[in-house]
């Protein structure tokens, strides 16, 4: 197998699995875009509780499919990098047993920036529908 099919297929996995997960952590979140978040103290206004919604469920699916892609992980890192200053900000650690920590949102954002760096890979709608300009040989 040559490289560049060995490429094609890491990022194939890495949309899949992160899409996958973004679907399911959002989808609570999509079902009440605007308030998912009322019970937190000092929660987001409605309108970026709705932004996170979005980015969380709409980018997931969009990184299934592989469509809009560097929208998607631009919607993922955002979201990531709020999540990853609002634990740093409260003093959570980057690994806690039981407790709260940052590395969940860390880890996505990193492979959100990944994606975004690499491109969609050649089995994604956005290289069927813009072709080579979307890959870089993957």
């Amino acid at each position: 197998m040559n490289p560049a099919h060995r490429g094609s297929i890491a990022v194939l996995l890495l949309r899949l699995v992160t899409g996958l997960a973004f679907l399911f952590h959002g989808w609570g979140k999509i079902q009440n875009p605007m308030h998912w978040m009322d019970k937190a103290p000092n929660h987001p206004p409605g309108f970026l509780q709705a932004l996170a919604a979005v980015a969380e469920f709409g980018g997931g699916l969009g990184l299934v499919i592989g469509l809009l892609t560097p929208l998607c992980c631009a919607g993922i890192v955002c979201t990531m990098a709020f999540a990853v200053f609002t634990h740093v900000s409260k003093g959570d650690p980057f690994v806690a047993k039981g407790g709260s920590s940052y590395e969940l949102a860390a880890v996505y954002l990193t492979i959100a920036l990944a994606i975004a760096l690499i491109g969609p890979g050649r089995y994604s709608a956005d290289q069927r529908l813009l072709g080579r300009r979307v890959t870089n040989d993957y």
